[in-house]
This record gives C-alpha cells, sequence and structure tokens, in this order.
C-alpha cells in the first residue's frame, strides 16, 4: 500500500513538471513583421522599351494587397480606359494589369502605386512603387517639380493632381475643362512638394488640381485650380510654386419658385452683387417690390404688392454682361407671418451691435416706440442703421462692464412691406468684464496697401479683420480669448475682401500671408505689438 502510494506521488509530480515544461516551451508567435514585401521579378522588366503587351504582373516574396488603389495610384499619363488591376481585395503573391486602352507610340508610361501595396499580415505598405515602360526605344527621363500651396489657407489639401497639358495645335484653354492631361502626379497625403517625371522634352502648361470627380478635368464647381501663367519650357531647373483656389461660379440664375404669398425665390450661382430682377409686362397700379437675401443660401426674395392675378408673367434677370429671362407660374398660398428675432442673446460683446432681424421687409421704424434701458433703468441713447438686403436694424450704443440692458418694442415700432406691425418685445442682454476677454496689436512692417489684417482661428476662419488704406496699428480690442493665426491679405483693389482668381482670364487670386506661430489670446491679456514684416 506504501508503495502504490509513492507511485501516485511520483505520477502527480511528473504531470506537474510536464505542465510547467509546456508552458515555458509555448511558442510566443515571434517578433512583429515590420518588414515591407519585396518584389522578386516583374514580367516584363520595368523599364521594358519597345513595349508591345497587355500583361503586366509584379512577383513579391509574400503574399501582398492592395488598399485604398482609387486614390492612391497615379497612372502618367493617364489612360481613356482603365487597366484591370488584381487583387483588390483578396491576398495573392503578385500583381496582374491587364491594359484595355490603346497605348500611344513612343510615349513613357508610369504606374506610380503610392501606398496602395502592403503585406498581407501586418499591412507594412512598399512605398511609392513605380512601374515604367515605354512603347517607343528609349524611357523619357525629364521631370518638372514644384510645390503646393493654399492661396488663402495656411495648410493647402491633400491627394492634389499636378498635371502637364501638351502645347500642340490642339491645346486652348478651354482644354483643361474637357480632355486628360498629357502627364500626371499627385501629392498624396504626406507632402506637398511634386515630382512630374518620365515626361520628354516639350513645352507644356503646369496645372494643379484638387479634383473632387477624379477624372483629371477642371469642374469649376467642385474642383480647386492652380497654374503656372507662363510655358514651362522641359528641360528645366525651375522649381514651380502652384497656389491652389476656389474660383468663384460663373454667374447663372436658376427657376424661380413661389414659396409664399407676393414672394419668389430666385436661386443663383456666382457673385449676385449687381442681379436685378424686373417683371415684364403690364403691373397693377401702385405695385411695390423689395428684394431680400436668404441669409445661409444663395437665394434672393422678390416681395411684391399688390397680389398679381395671373396664372403666369416674365422676369428679366440680369448681372453685368448676363441676361436672362424665366417664365414664372404663380400660385395660390398664403402670405408670411411677421416675426422679429435678435441676432444676439444672452452675452452682448463691446464690439457688436444689437441686430433685429424680421421674416418680412420691414419698411418703418419709430425710435419713439423703442428704449434702452441699463441696469439701473437709465435711457441709454442709441442710433440705428438699416441693411435692405439683409432686411435687419442695428442698434448702436455705449456698453459698460457688468451691465443688463433691456431692449423694448413697444407696437408700432417696427412695420413690414405688407402693414403688419410688432407687438410689445422685450430682450435682456448683458456684458462681460473687460478681464474676460482679450486684445491683441498688430504692426505691419514692409505692407504694400491697402490691406486687410485678419485674425483667424486654426481652422482658418475669419473672426476679426480691420481694412486700411494707409500704415497705422490695428487693434483688436475685446475679443473672445482664442488662439489666433494673423493673416494679412493684399487688397489689390481695395474692395475690401479678399479675391479669388480666374483660370480662363489668368488671373492670381490675390496675395495672403501668414505670420508664423499661433497668438495664444487669453482672457484678461494686453498682448505686446506683435510686429509682422511681409516679404
Amino acid at each position: 500500500m506504501y508503495l502504490r502510494f509513492l507511485k501516485v506521488i511520483f505520477l502527480i509530480l511528473s504531470i506537474v513538471a510536464m505542465h510547467g515544461c509546456a508552458n515555458r516551451g509555448t511558442p510566443s508567435g515571434g517578433e512583429e513583421d515590420k518588414e515591407p514585401p519585396l518584389i522578386t521579378k516583374t514580367v516584363p522588366e520595368n523599364f521594358t522599351t519597345n513595349f508591345k503587351g497587355k500583361e503586366i504582373r509584379i512577383y513579391f516574396n509574400e503574399f501582398i494587397k492592395i488598399n485604398n488603389l482609387q486614390k492612391q495610384l497615379i497612372i502618367s499619363p493617364p489612360m481613356d480606359v482603365d487597366p484591370t488591376i488584381t487583387p483588390l481585395s483578396a491576398a495573392s503573391k503578385y500583381i496582374k494589369i491587364i491594359i484595355n486602352d490603346t497605348l500611344e507610340d513612343n510615349t513613357t508610361y508610369a504606374f506610380n502605386f503610392g501606398q496602395s501595396i502592403v503585406d498581407n499580415n501586418e499591412e507594412n505598405p512598399y512605398d511609392y512603387y513605380k512601374y515604367v515602360f515605354s512603347t517607343g526605344d528609349y524611357i523619357d527621363s525629364l521631370s518638372v517639380k514644384g510645390l503646393i500651396v493654399d492661396a488663402e489657407k495656411l495648410q493647402p489639401d491633400t491627394f492634389v493632381s499636378v498635371m502637364l497639358y501638351e502645347l500642340d495645335s490642339t491645346y486652348t484653354d478651354s482644354t483643361v475643362y474637357k480632355q486628360k492631361p498629357k502627364y500626371i502626379t499627385n501629392t498624396l497625403d504626406s507632402v506637398t512638394t511634386f515630382s512630374i517625371d518620365n515626361i520628354k522634352a516639350g513645352n507644356y502648361k503646369l496645372i494643379a488640381l484638387k479634383d473632387e470627380n477624379g477624372n483629371f478635368t477642371y469642374q469649376q464647381k467642385s474642383d480647386k485650380i492652380g497654374f503656372f501663367e507662363g510655358v514651362i519650357n522641359v528641360p528645366s531647373d525651375t522649381t514651380y510654386t502652384l497656389k491652389l483656389f476656389k474660383e468663384e461660379l460663373d454667374f447663372d440664375i436658376k427657376r424661380s419658385k413661389q414659396i409664399a404669398g407676393q414672394k419668389i425665390a430666385f436661386g443663383y450661382e456666382g457673385n449676385a452683387t449687381n442681379m436685378t430682377i424686373e417683371q415684364l409686362g403690364e403691373l397693377p397700379e401702385g405695385f411695390e417690390k423689395r428684394i431680400t437675401k436668404d441669409k445661409t443660401k444663395d437665394t434672393l426674395y422678390y416681395w411684391y404688392k399688390p397680389k398679381i392675378e395671373l396664372d403666369s408673367a416674365q422676369f428679366v434677370i440680369t448681372n453685368k454682361t448676363f441676361t436672362d429671362t424665366l417664365n414664372h407660374k404663380f400660385r395660390e398660398i398664403e402670405r408670411d407671418s411677421l416675426v422679429i428675432r435678435a441676432e444676439q442673446s444672452g452675452t452682448l460683446n463691446f464690439r457688436d451691435d444689437f441686430t433685429l432681424e424680421g421674416t418680412i421687409p420691414f419698411t418703418k421704424i419709430n425710435t419713439q416706440y423703442i428704449s434702452i434701458l441699463d441696469q439701473d433703468s437709465l435711457r441709454v441713447p442709441y442710433t440705428t442703421s438699416f441693411d435692405t438686403l439683409k432686411n435687419s436694424y442695428s442698434f448702436k450704443f455705449d456698453k459698460t462692464e457688468s451691465n443688463k440692458y433691456i431692449i423694448q418694442l413697444l407696437p408700432n415700432a417696427l412695420e413690414d412691406f405688407f402693414g403688419n406691425v410688432n407687438d410689445t418685445l422685450n430682450f435682456s442682454l448683458r456684458t462681460k468684464t473687460f478681464a474676460d476677454y482679450t486684445n491683441i496689436r498688430v504692426k505691419l512692417e514692409n505692407a504694400v496697401y491697402p490691406v486687410i489684417v485678419q485674425l483667424t482661428d486654426e481652422q482658418g476662419e475669419v473672426k476679426y479683420e480691420q481694412f486700411a488704406t494707409e500704415p497705422r496699428l490695428f487693434d483688436f480690442k475685446n475679443i473672445n480669448p482664442n488662439k489666433y493665426y494673423i493673416r494679412v491679405v493684399y487688397d489689390t483693389n481695395g474692395n475690401q475682401k479678399w479675391d479669388s482668381g480666374n483660370y480662363l482670364l489668368q488671373l492670381q487670386p490675390e496675395r495672403v500671408s501668414y505670420a508664423k506661430g499661433l497668438i495664444d489670446g487669453r482672457a484678461g491679456w494686453d498682448y505686446p505689438e506683435e510686429v509682422f514684416t511681409l516679404d
């Protein structure tokens, strides 16, 4: 029995020992694979000349897959019929390219895969692999290099197409709207520089596109464009800088739509500053009209009285050299009701005026029925101004720290286009202390006037701006605490806004300069003078 007990003990110890050994011997899976796949061969060989085939194979030392091919792969020159490339989702040890297009004679083609080729397990990329072949006797080896910047923003877009159009007998300024370029490259998502390689000697037009549709042609409505004004003579040692900008759309009018009684909406594209709307035919006695603009949409509203007893009418739309005639069908629907809203609520900044907006155009204001009282019930003097297009009244008055203001409008203070008047309206707003805001002073050196000095947030949105036609200090007082960039617009035409460029006119956008670094505008701080030296 004792012997049997020893055997049991021995068996248990043996099992424990074996278990421990098994644990110590469990494989860890090895070190993480950080190496990209390697190419073992290509058929035909890379940089082949006198290429006549329809199929290319690129072999690797391990299983690979292709990611985001649509964005990453750039074929130069572009093909009218896209090649078939596999694998797209499955893993494989080779890439197969089937050429479906008719290749041009004596032309060098380059397939740049960007970062689309990765190994199957860890997705280590084979960076910027390029397969090149020529249908002629030699490989073209010249290049054009440069830099992409944004004309307005601090950082340019990613995935910008940079293109060369051959200046042959068929080229016109409108070619970029209709035809693919001779050569192309892409900045992808990592750099803002570009190099268009494997091109032949010649004269070219250099274009950059933020090509939203991926069709290698310029679509004004969706794409940004940049261009070099002159001719690119290849070979060239010049490094070219292209400024991307969004063109202002060519003016065009959309169809009219009756959206309320005696109110017609006219949608448009482009700049409507000089747009006029005139109804043709005989108009009722005492006819009046007003035009206002939608706050967010590119739409003008045409208000009229009295009611027009017609089924339809024609309207002539003009805007500088633009003229068009629209047929409009009237509808029997109710008129809008007058609603008056304050643009501000809660807190009123020292820099801002109090503003009222209405859903129907205002025609009269009676300031005898309007009062502004502070927290001590003392009357505060004010002045008013009216913006016809925005249909808004602004009330300007001096404001003090930590004060409360009650703006009251008694009945009949405001009257609209249809004779409606307001009921009693009360608006209550407060001011903060000066210590709740920040002050920034900007001094420009080497500036060419007129200029617009702007403070933008980190996303490039303009928060504050000042215009000047001659040298002075730019004091931004009592502004909201935030981090700001200083941006200067060279307002060449003095119209107090940044003007974009125009490709067909070969007009570059107005120049914009950014000061280096962010200003950390903290509450209660008066920042020392920020000196911005312009080039």
